[in-house]
């Protein structure tokens, strides 16, 4: 059964999957969500082949973008930098269900600075030595972050 954060996750997928045109070749409701656990990526274009990676999170005001939010696993997010390869980021701000926004970060706004590693899990928890990274969203050049789509703020 889906944790609360999984069900907001997957909310968000769906979201940024149906308001969302592809970033890379313009279609309408191309993008769709690829299997929970694929690396670095949750969305695809079955068109054009674009890859996107979703963020979803609680907010105040989905108008105001957090400073960090919370990344997936570190190494492999390493290997990839490592390599050169950034991958773009949608990130969905929800204050309820009625009042939310879509926000787009492409990936060749993106530097190491964005990425902070987090400490590894304690050797007593779950999943042991795991270790994951947050996403410095103040490293991002201003205006790199765009809003994409939103619905009930009153100014869209």
């Amino acid at each position: 059964m889906p944790t609360p954060k999984q069900k907001l996750g997957r909310l968000g997928e769906e979201l940024v999957a149906t308001r969302c045109p592809c970033p890379r070749c313009k279609r309408e409701r191309s993008l769709r969500r690829l299997p929970p656990n694929f690396k670095c990526a949750d969305v695809i274009c079955d068109f054009c082949g674009y890859l996107a990676q979703v963020k979803t999170s609680n907010t105040n005001n989905a108008t105001k973008l957090p400073a960090l939010v919370a990344g997936a696993a570190w190494r492999v997010q390493k290997e990839r930098m490592d390599s050169g390869i950034f991958f773009p980021l949608f990130l969905v701000l929800f204050e309820s269900p009625r009042r939310y926004a879509i926000h787009y970060l492409s990936a060749d706004l993106q530097s190491t600075a964005m990425f902070i590693m987090r400490k590894p899990l304690s050797p007593k928890a779950r999943r042991a030595g795991w270790q994951g990274f947050m996403y410095n969203l103040r490293a991002v050049p201003n205006g790199g972050i765009v809003r994409v789509f939103a619905k009930g703020l009153g100014d869209q």
